[in-house]
């Protein structure tokens, strides 16, 4: 993992170097030749894969013919400009067309100004899903990458309709709104049939019956082609590889309907995670309705004659149901990040502030004193110093508080981090710590009360940072063990296919699902989550959630390690807040319905005592310790050094493949 400074940066200019490969390489693949439109749709607003620009562009959603093939492209129309910020929900502020602004190179242009088409070759089309009452369709490639179109003046039915006259494609049976490119589906059924070497009758031929009884009748379909398996077994020669692993093969790979293996996990001490026990069935998810942000009112009657919140649980339980109103963001979070004790009189918050005040301009001051020569003589301040003003340079500069030249508020981030660097010298600057302290600089608005909040934001995730990353391989095992009790269809999945590690989910946990939600929405989640409701490890609940929701889209696709990667990725600002704050609620309450039939490492995880006292001990030293012991011990240390929390827990072949698909430049 991650060793040093130098490190970081090094695999920063990496990605970056890539990325611009990659769209050199996309402008020289232009085709000179003038494609044929088949169809055309119009009123599109296309968003790609990781963007994140504040300006998307309308443009049309066309079927093009080129002598290399059909495909589906989008082309820009370049007057109709809109803007992401325009109002509280990001993905509908997309349809209003009416905002104009000029275009910079980063939003959507090429070097020239000019808006790129995006074009999606139909050998290249995986699948594709529709969303918002047919007003979304996202694209998936083969490779994984996902497109999202957003239809303004039609719908997206009409534009798979149009798709039919040129493609196959079958509806999910997993999910109504998901559809599979047959194309592929065939030629994956082709390959294993003829691998099996089954039948005397053209495989090609057999496999598309095949493929349209099973949609039709899948019981039937299913017994006839095992007639068929156990027919070779018995009265054949053995095929190169035992039937019952390829049988496996064809259900897990091909058929796309994985058997639900009632699996447990234990982690060992190798790469694999180990399936040994039978898993626990769950009721069905009861609905888990959002409620309304803490209101103003709210907030006052909370308080007694002197300023002391007076049922603070009360007021965390409402924060949790619904956030918290804007206004009041400035003084409630202070709370949370516990800058403010929730007993404290006004009186004591006022000395309280003004001797944080006082700390942190004394603090400041040792790093603005600190000559030329000293920093010359400190190499490891100085390596930090370097980093923070790369990493402040590129954070959230699309965001109006942070965008242009000599914008003060970025000296400020600066100030704040460095300072950090004095009050934590032992965990110092890590890259990312810009990404938790930009959203709380831009709602406090000072420099001070910005520092405290983010001292106390570090204590809750200290661990993320841990030099061997033991915090977040533990947190990762964690999330494994959630999966395999609340979707053991999907573990069961990534385990066959090299993901189990779950290293796909490290940057919604490094950085608490900053790059995968708009401003406005990252600011209610954290709030949300600061609550420490319902267990201290909601924010794994709120993984499986996500995870839950793209099941079908990983196993339908047959997407392998680098696919999955790339796929939950491209979620950033896809990812819809309120149905999955619900849908993680409703898992916990899942759990806790069955509490007494959970292993003691799930009970863990959701803040219960285990059943067997001994396994406190033992998930701690084998790396399935709850998140809140992991960060309590590293902040009780101080220190960013080794930890031996999670010391078993070994990372596969995949990890340098992983680190360089995780995407942190700041673009």
């Amino acid at each position: 993992m991650w060793e040093s400074c130098d490190e970081l940066d090094v695999e920063h200019l990496t990605s970056t170097a890539v990325a611009e490969i990659d769209s050199y390489k996309y402008d020289m693949s232009e085709p000179m030749e003038q494609g044929k439109d088949l169809c055309i749709h119009t009123g599109v607003v296309l968003r790609g894969a990781n963007t994140r620009e504040d300006v998307h562009s309308s443009g049309t959603l066309n079927i093009v013919e080129y002598s290399f093939g059909k495909c589906i492209e989008w082309k820009p129309v370049e007057d109709s400009v809109v803007s992401e910020y325009q109002d509280q929900d990001p993905e509908w502020s997309l349809v209003d067309t009416h905002t104009r602004r000029t275009r910079t190179s980063s939003e959507g242009a090429d070097s020239l100004g000019r808006t790129r088409n995006v074009r999606i070759l139909f050998s290249d089309l995986k699948s594709f899903r529709v969303n918002h009452s047919g007003q979304q369709l996202i694209l998936m490639q083969r490779d994984g990458t996902t497109y999202v179109a957003f239809f303004q003046l039609s719908n997206a039915e009409s534009f798979i309709n149009s798709l039919k006259g040129f493609i196959k494609f079958v509806k999910s049976r997993m999910d109504r709104n998901l559809y599979l490119v047959m194309d592929q589906v065939e030629s994956v059924l082709n390959k294993s049939f003829a691998e099996l070497d089954l039948f005397q009758e053209n495989t090609s031929d057999y496999v598309w019956k095949f493929v349209k009884n099973l949609h039709n009748r899948p019981y039937e379909t299913t017994m006839e082609a095992f007639s068929k398996l156990a027919d070779i077994w018995l009265y054949k020669e053995p095929v190169k590889r035992p039937v019952e692993e390829a049988v496996a093969d064809l259900l897990n790979r091909s058929l796309t309907i994985d058997p639900q293996p009632p699996i447990s996990v234990s982690v060992g001490s190798g790469d694999e995670y180990e399936v040994i026990g039978v898993g626990t069935d769950l009721p069905p998810r009861p609905p888990c309705p959002r409620g309304t942000p803490l209101t103003l009112e709210q907030w006052e009657r909370s308080k007694d004659s002197e300023g002391r919140i007076i049922n603070p649980e009360t007021v965390r339980e409402i924060i949790f149901r619904g956030g918290i109103s804007p206004p009041l963001r400035f003084e409630v979070w202070k709370y949370l990040l516990n800058y403010y004790p929730w007993n404290s009189t006004s009186k004591e918050r006022a000395y309280l502030q003004s001797e944080k005040t006082d700390e942190y301009f004394r603090m400041k001051l040792q790093w603005r004193s600190f000559t030329p020569e000293q920093e010359n003589r400190f190499s490891d301040y100085k390596e930090r110093k370097s980093l923070i003003e790369k990493d402040v340079n590129r954070t959230d500069r699309t965001h109006p508080y942070y965008a242009g030249d000599n914008n003060p508020h970025l000296e400020q981030l600066t100030h704040i981090l460095m300072t950090y660097v004095m009050y934590n010298f032992d965990l110092g600057y890590v890259q990312g710590m810009s990404d938790l302290l930009s959203p709380i600089l831009f709602l406090m608005d000072s420099e001070v009360d910005a520092f405290w909040c983010f001292v106390g934001f570090m204590d809750k995730l200290s661990s993320n940072f841990d030099i061997d990353q033991a915090g977040m391989k533990a947190q990762l095992c964690q999330l494994h063990t959630l999966l395999c009790t609340t979707e053991p269809q999907l573990a069961y999945y990534l385990n066959r296919h090299d993901s189990g590690n779950m290293f796909f989910c490290f940057r919604w946990l490094l950085v608490l699902f900053k790059r995968e939600f708009n401003a406005i929405d990252i600011m209610k989640l954290w709030e949300i989550l600061w609550t420490d409701l319902p267990c201290k490890n909601f924010h794994l609940l709120f993984c499986a959630a996500i995870l839950d929701t793209e099941k079908n889209i990983l196993i339908e696709n047959n997407y392998g390690f680098t696919e999955i990667l790339k796929h939950i990725n491209d979620l950033s600002l896809h990812i819809e807040l309120p149905w999955t704050l619900s849908k993680a609620e409703g898992i916990y309450y899942q759990l806790m319905s069955v509490a007494d039939q959970l292993p003691d490492s799930v009970r863990i995880i959701i803040g219960l005592e285990p059943l067997n006292k001994t396994s406190i001990n033992n998930s701690i030293n084998g790396g399935e310790a709850s998140g809140n012991h992991s960060q309590a011990t590293t902040v009780a240390n101080g220190s960013r050094r080794n930890s031996s929390t999670s010391g078993s827990v070994k990372f596969g072949e995949n990890e340098v493949s992983f680190e360089r698909g995780l995407d942190l430049s700041y673009m």
